[in-house]
């Protein structure tokens, strides 16, 4: 059982690293452009992955970023498809991963909160 977890872990890795690289080399819509993936979860069997992703855009271009992501899944679906040896190549799910901004929030208030002192 903790043989199949490892190969998990190490599969939602491969991804994560081929999936950074097609996303900055291959897509051109504009709405894509400043976008970090910051993990990535595969399923037991391989089926589905969601990929978490930061923008430096901040909230604003939330919508427009997945709006572009989920027109492009296909495309790197298929472009992963040639990159990893894999029987099943997930299906791609986008997430916001919103724990970097709330991160920065809570030290910009921690920040306050100790200088005011």
């Amino acid at each position: 059982m903790p043989r199949d977890f490892s190969r998990t872990v190490r599969v939602a890795d491969q991804i994560q690293r081929e999936l950074a690289l097609l996303i900055q080399r291959e897509i051109k819509d504009p709405r894509v452009g400043m976008v970090t993936l910051t993990g990535v979860e595969v399923t037991r069997d391989y089926a589905f992955a969601k990929i978490f992703y930061t923008s430096l855009g901040g909230n604003e271009n939330i919508q427009l970023i997945d709006e572009g992501l989920k027109r492009a899944a296909g495309f790197l679906r298929s472009q992963l498809a040639g990159k990893i040896r894999l029987r099943i190549i997930p299906q791609l799910q986008f997430v916001y991963d919103e724990s970097v901004e709330r991160g920065m929030k809570l030290s910009r208030l921690i920040d306050e909160a100790v200088g005011k002192v």
